[in-house]
């Protein structure tokens, strides 16, 4: 008996609307990073692009557990000395909540080119429309 190995040409993607009122932040990012891996699917391929394409909405209503809200601080370094700059998650999700789910999936994505390509079939939008209805996304429960 043989493995079977996908080619790309064989990869049928589905769209997929995942509502993230009242979820909790990781539980969300998990769910949406094996949505964009392809794992869900019987013939997941390690090394292709398998994944489905995920719109989140609701972001700014996504659950936060314990002090996260207070506690939290997002890091970058603008490159130069002294450079490093702290954003504190409360003004994340005031100004851009939408920002918040997508780092946290990226987190939980490979950190390699196929990474980086499978993010880019992530939407994330701040209410609860989006303008993806022509491609008649499946609405997944959490």
């Amino acid at each position: 008996m043989k493995t079977y190995s996908m080619k790309q040409g064989e990869i049928a993607k589905d769209w997929l609307v995942l509502d993230a009122e009242d979820v909790p932040l990781g539980r969300l990012a998990t769910q949406v990073a094996t949505f964009l891996r392809g794992k869900h699917k019987p013939t997941f391929t390690a090394h292709l692009d398998m994944g489905d394409n995920v719109i989140v909405v609701n972001a700014s209503k996504v659950k936060l557990t314990g002090q996260k809200l207070d506690k939290k601080v997002y890091l970058h370094h603008t490159g130069y000395v002294g450079g490093q700059r702290a954003t504190p998650l409360r003004k994340l999700m005031e100004q851009r909540p939408e920002e918040v789910v997508l780092r946290a999936v990226k987190g939980m994505l490979p950190k390699t080119r196929l990474g980086r390509k499978q993010l880019t079939n992530l939407r994330v939008y701040r209410g609860d429309d989006h303008p993806h209805a022509a491609q008649q996304p499946k609405n997944i429960e959490l």
